[in-house]
């Protein structure tokens, strides 16, 4: 009994909570207001929040739309100068760029990337796109740049732009659509606006952390060479920084990339997002493929360009050098465009891609989809029943709910429900001798959540066990925050379309993490997996998210499995990355001391580099569940119900208020999982103390 002695005093509020939930079950048929919220307790947050837009919109509308037909005449000019060069004069000129950046093999790709989108027949689409990221890319990077100096100057500003950026990145990019409409009107600037409130977050904490990673001995030796501040600035801390800053850059830039298909939406361009979403509403697979491909593409070669211009080692500045000695790359650059240029004059084809030359494909994938659907019909029935019956439903809506004759082939008697209590009492009270209370109400804990389901607990219960878990895993401020967070849920109406949205993409982070760190782990021990797995992870997270749902779509048809899955397809990612990279940067001393101790590859890899790279494995949790959120709005689109679906209620019925109570619930949700996954990330750091570095 030594351990139930010795828990500590949280433990025993843990237990307290979880006989309160019980207690608050018994008593749901004479006091229902503890499981569900009554409607009649709800603020009129929603009212308050269309009557503040209104007010912005017939005060600096006018302002705003002036704005945009500013704006619109440099993206006009951008877009007319892309398609009025001919496609020969773009694959030279890009392939040399990536030539003169990161060698042959970038130029390599970087020529494939153009040609396809050449012969595919996109290329007048995917200029647009490229006006849209080429103008918002400079306006993130200059506007990111800027606040991101004033947070490294200002203590003050850093406090008010900290949580406004934790709000951009986790408020979905639907949310903010609808003002911006309204403030801005509808057309290709509204796009390109929008790009700019998604992507210039990235550049602005880069630029901060760059700014304020710059060594004192460097600010020390400006200093006694008498720069001023603006010189110590602009001259000494910001080269100093140029490398993070430059990566800046290249987040920057993949997020501008992310938004096309949304801007698209709002834009109204003939642009390759606008073809994907045009694809995608007709359900069709082959053309949206081939379409999401091209953005893909472009991201992947723009990743590769501005990564290798982070990475790059610098360059001696070179004062005495002329003008083309310091600037060789340009002035071939611009010789060869003009060169090839004036060879498109004389040879037709160079200038104008001849139709017939070009090969469309989609109706090959069509068919190939439709063979899958039809000779698999089987297999593919059963995986979905199984996996919604078996796995999904049980966390919605408990066991006590899901297990019917219909769905399981039985009845859940009240001998089986009596099982279930007995099993899961000798489980608990063996926890509690052996492990403590803690862990004994966590067991007992998740058996209630198992059997009536997340959706049918109380609230109260929910508020009370995640404010806890925030207090343990980050003090009091964080289980204050947690607090104040699910309470706006509750007190804006939207807590059971919370409960449904953390129910999916809970399930999704928690499947898409466990096969996300095993793949992690095959690829960090066996380098064919990595090479493997290293074009599929660039593929999913450049991949549109649109592009994503519809081979799902199209196999598993609309549904809640079929929103699991592309939920899992792109938060999978960071969590091989992050697993991969974690596993193989352990300590080299480390490895070596463990080696020589007489370790086998199994025990150095358990015993040793696992419980080393647990710290940066959860920080891969932590991007997988920012992953899953975003990617639940677009799930939304396939028959899910939650906060997703709010947001696209208020986007499409111009409703303000709802589809941002929605987004800011998401983005609360999003907070709360970072700053606890952020705190048991400490924890295990904590376990293991300072380890040497490599």
């Amino acid at each position: 009994m030594s351990r139930l002695a010795a828990s500590r005093p949280r433990d025993w509020i843990r237990a307290v909570l979880v006989l309160a939930t019980l207690a608050l079950l018994a008593l749901q048929d004479v006091a229902g207001w503890l499981v569900v919220y009554p409607d009649a307790w709800v603020l009129p947050i929603t009212p308050w929040l269309n009557a503040f837009m209104v007010w912005c919109v017939d005060t600096v509308g006018p302002g705003f739309r002036a704005f945009s037909a500013t704006v619109d005449v440099p993206m006009t000019a951008v877009r007319e100068l892309l398609n009025w060069l001919p496609w020969s004069v773009v694959l030279a000129v890009l392939t040399f760029v990536a030539w003169a950046a990161a060698g042959w093999r970038l130029a390599l790709f970087t020529g494939f990337a153009v040609l396809y989108m050449l012969i595919i027949g996109y290329w007048t689409e995917s200029m647009n796109s490229l006006a849209l990221v080429a103008i918002s890319v400079p306006t993130a990077v200059g506007v990111g740049f800027g606040l991101g100096a004033l947070a490294f100057l200002s203590g003050r500003a850093e406090r008010v732009i900290a949580p406004g950026l934790d709000l951009m990145q986790t408020v979905p990019a639907f949310a903010y659509l609808l003002p911006i409409l309204l403030l801005f009107g509808f057309g290709p600037v509204v796009g390109l606006i929008a790009s700019v409130l998604y992507a210039f977050p990235p550049m602005v904490r880069n630029t901060r952390l760059g700014l304020a990673r710059v060594s004192s001995e460097v600010i020390e030796a400006g200093l006694m060479a008498g720069a001023t501040p603006s010189q110590l600035f602009w001259r000494v801390r910001t080269p100093s920084a140029l490398r993070q800053i430059l990566l800046g850059v290249n987040q920057t830039t993949m997020a501008a990339f992310s938004m096309v298909i949304i801007a698209s939406i709002i834009g109204g361009t003939a642009d390759i997002g606008w073809e994907v979403l045009l694809t995608m509403r007709k359900a069709q697979f082959g053309e949206s493929l081939l379409a999401g491909i091209v953005i893909a593409l472009m991201a992947m070669v723009m990743d590769r360009l501005t990564a290798a211009a982070a990475t790059a080692e610098p360059k001696d500045p070179g004062g005495d050098r002329g003008l083309f000695a310091r600037h060789r790359n340009a002035f071939i650059a611009v010789g060869l465009g003009l060169a090839v240029g004036l060879l498109a004059e004389l040879i037709p084809f160079l200038k104008a891609y001849p139709e017939a030359w070009e090969i469309y494909p989609a109706q090959y994938l069509n068919d190939a989809v439709t063979w899958l659907v039809v000779e698999h019909a089987g297999t593919i029935n059963l995986i979905k029943s199984w996996a919604f019956f078996f796995v999904m439903l049980p966390v919605k809506t408990g066991l006590a709910q899901t297990i019917t004759p219909f769905t399981w082939g039985f009845e859940f008697t009240p001998g089986l429900k009596a099982g279930y209590v007995a099993l899961a009492l000798a489980l608990v009270l063996y926890m509690a001798v052996r492990r403590g209370v803690g862990r004994a109400s966590s067991i007992a804990f998740l058996a209630i959540l198992l059997f009536f389901g997340l959706t049918r607990l109380p609230w109260p219960a929910l508020l009370a066990m995640a404010t806890l878990l925030g207090w343990q895993l980050g003090g009091l401020r964080l289980a204050l925050g947690t607090a104040a967070a699910l309470g706006f849920l509750i007190v804006a109406g939207v807590w059971p379309q919370a409960m449904l949205s953390v129910y999916l993409c809970g399930l999704a982070v928690l499947l898409s993490f466990a096969l996300g760190v095993g793949l992690g782990l095959l690829a960090s021990e066996y380098d064919a997996v990595s090479a493997a797995l290293r074009p599929i992870n660039d593929t999913l997270q450049t991949m549109p998210l649109f592009v994503i749902l519809i081979p799902f779509v199209m196999i598993f048809k609309i549904g809640e499995f079929t929103a699991l899955l592309a939920i899992m397809a792109y938060a999978v990612v960071p969590a091989i990355r992050y697993a991969e990279h974690a596993l193989r940067n352990v300590p080299a001393q480390v490895v070596e001391a463990a080696t020589c101790f007489g370790c086998t590859r199994r025990q150095l890899l358990w015993r040793v580099k696992l419980p080393l790279a647990m710290p940066v494995i959860m920080l891969g949790l932590n991007q997988t569940i920012m992953f899953g959120i975003a990617m639940l709005v677009i799930a939304a689109l396939v028959g899910t119900n939650g906060l997703g679906q709010q947001v696209y209620i208020g986007l499409g019925d111009g409703d303000f208020g709802v589809g941002i109570v929605a987004g800011l619930g998401m983005a609360f949700i999003a907070m709360i999982a970072d700053r606890m996954t952020q705190g048991v990330s400490r924890t295990w750091q904590e376990r293991l103390g300072p380890t040497p570095r490599q």
